[in-house]
């Protein structure tokens, strides 16, 4: 007669019963913990208010305006965003007197937003143009630096945003910022490539 292999042993089957509610509870406490820490993206097309753009966002955006100093340029720059967890998903947009001072912002913007996490660029695509031209760029912390360490980083909750994703782009006098700023490693790779690719001008 052969052996039943699959069979459980007497002694193991009287221990059964004690250990399957340990092994629920155990395994509802890690389906909570990993919901909880979980991020939601729950993606929705967002269309610029009188700007010609549409782009996927992964909450519900606020809108506001602000003046911002462009290389010496005041502008009025526009910005949509939300948060989901520790990262922010932005899109500003504002109009310059002409498209050489676009272009030129695109450079200052850059600048501007690698300082305001303590960083360096990681990786970065530029194409100039008379009428057209894009920055795209990632950046993160000097090597040994992470966190607060990372020089003046702008605070998000969970820490210091210390990681940033960008997209820039000047269109004749108007430039756009698309950015996803959060916690280094801490930025799904799909939710990245989805908000900036998604981005597009009408």
């Amino acid at each position: 007669m052969m052996p039943d292999f699959f069979a459980v042993p007497t002694t193991w089957r009287h221990g059964l019963p004690r250990l399957q509610p340990l092994l629920r509870a155990t395994l509802l406490t890690t389906l909570i913990t990993l919901c909880a820490c979980t991020p939601r993206y729950d993606w929705r097309e967002v269309r610029g208010t009188n700007v010609p753009y549409t782009v996927l966002l992964p909450a519900k955006p606020s809108t506001h305006t602000r003046t911002v100093n462009l290389g010496g340029i005041q502008a009025s720059m526009t910005m949509t965003a939300t948060e989901v967890g520790n990262t922010t998903f932005a899109v500003g947009t504002a109009e310059l007197p002409d498209p050489a001072q676009a272009q030129a912002a695109l450079l200052v913007m850059k600048g501007t937003l690698v300082k305001n996490i303590g960083g360096i660029v990681r990786r970065e695509k530029i194409t100039l143009g008379s009428q057209a031209s894009t920055i795209e760029f990632d950046a993160g912390p000097a090597a040994g630096k992470s966190g607060a360490g990372a020089g003046t980083a702008a605070p998000v909750r969970g820490g210091p945003a210390n990681a940033l994703h960008a997209r820039l782009l000047a269109r004749q006098q108007r430039i756009y910022q698309v950015i996803v700023v959060g916690t280094d490693k801490a930025i799904p790779q799909d939710a990245i490539d989805t908000f900036l690719t998604s981005f597009r001008l009408d």
